[in-house]
């Protein structure tokens, strides 16, 4: 800031100062957006925000609609952590009926990946004219994204081993050559709550039980905050219905181009950049929104 008050200073004292205005201006940029995430930073204080994040898509009402969407959200993510400089690794993916992804489960790696991402979590809902429909109506979609923070590996949680149901079956889906031949990949039940966790991206069996029971750790962990429950017996599962009522942003490409965030109010006409990844107008607001919350 001092670096442009001095150039400032600089373009008073010039008779033409074209050339350092249009400096001054680039600076004034550049110092706006570092001190936007400076600040964002500092939103970020909360136990696991710093960790990775583990996202899983699963589509809702639409059929083969709401598959399609989940791929095209699949895709936005994964642009949206590449402009960030954050490692993706999907963990775990079945494919659509027709056409699309029913559900993905990817692992998100960086600095703080969950403290942004966990903005994200809940349900998004999808307007357009359906390349499946024939009669070209405009159809209404609806995909949930569910977050977590990966936990370090000395974080352990008691649970009673006879909770668990755990199946195994044949990896579907993008893999290597291994897919389809042996069954490596694990899906396990916790009973209780009736959550789901499964993983299919390693070789080994015993590679994909420990990650899917560090997805089961951290999702038994947050539901264990939200119910603000001392044991895990204690809790229960929580359904959400993945449609109408219970989404928070809406993504409309008909009638009109518009994506708006229902909890911020924060909207965009630019549909493309958005599903190109350019997500942080929307998660900034909400982090913003939720400090103020806190204040309060």
């Amino acid at each position: 800031m001092e670096d442009i008050f001095t150039l400032i200073e600089l373009a008073n004292e010039e008779e033409d100062a074209s050339d350092l205005l249009e400096e001054a201006l680039s600076m004034e940029k550049d110092f706006t957006k570092s001190l936007e995430t400076m600040l964002l930073e500092t939103l970020l204080s909360e136990e696991y925000d710093a960790n990775n994040a583990i996202i899983s898509l699963h589509s809702g009402a639409g059929g083969t609609e709401a598959q399609d969407w989940v791929q095209m959200l699949y895709r936005m993510y994964l642009r949206w952590a590449e402009k960030r400089g954050f490692k993706t690794e999907t963990l775990d993916y079945l494919d659509g009926d027709e056409a699309g992804i029913k559900s993905v489960t990817v692992l998100v790696s960086g600095l703080n990946a969950y403290g942004y991402l966990k903005a994200e979590k809940g349900v998004h809902r999808l307007v357009r004219i359906s390349p499946f429909d024939s009669s070209g109506r405009r159809h209404t979609s609806f995909a949930s994204l569910d977050v977590m923070p990966e936990l370090p590996d000395d974080i352990q949680i008691d649970i009673n081993p006879e909770d668990l149901k755990v199946d195994t079956y044949r990896a579907s889906g993008a893999g290597g050559q291994h897919i389809n031949k042996t069954e490596s990949a694990i899906r396990i039940t916790h009973i209780p709550t009736g959550i789901v966790v499964s993983c299919q991206n390693e070789r080994s069996q015993h590679k994909n039980r420990d990650t899917a029971m560090k997805m089961l750790y951290a999702k038994l962990l947050e539901l264990k905050e939200q119910a603000h429950k001392d044991k895990i017996e204690d809790l229960k599962g929580e359904q959400l219905d993945i449609g109408w009522g219970s989404q928070i942003r809406s993504y409309v490409f008909h009638p009109y181009s518009m994506v708006k965030d229902h909890r911020t109010l924060t909207e965009t006409g630019n549909v493309t950049a958005v599903m190109d990844g350019e997500l942080d107008q929307f998660i900034h607001a909400y982090l913003k929104e939720q400090a103020k919350g806190k204040k309060e």
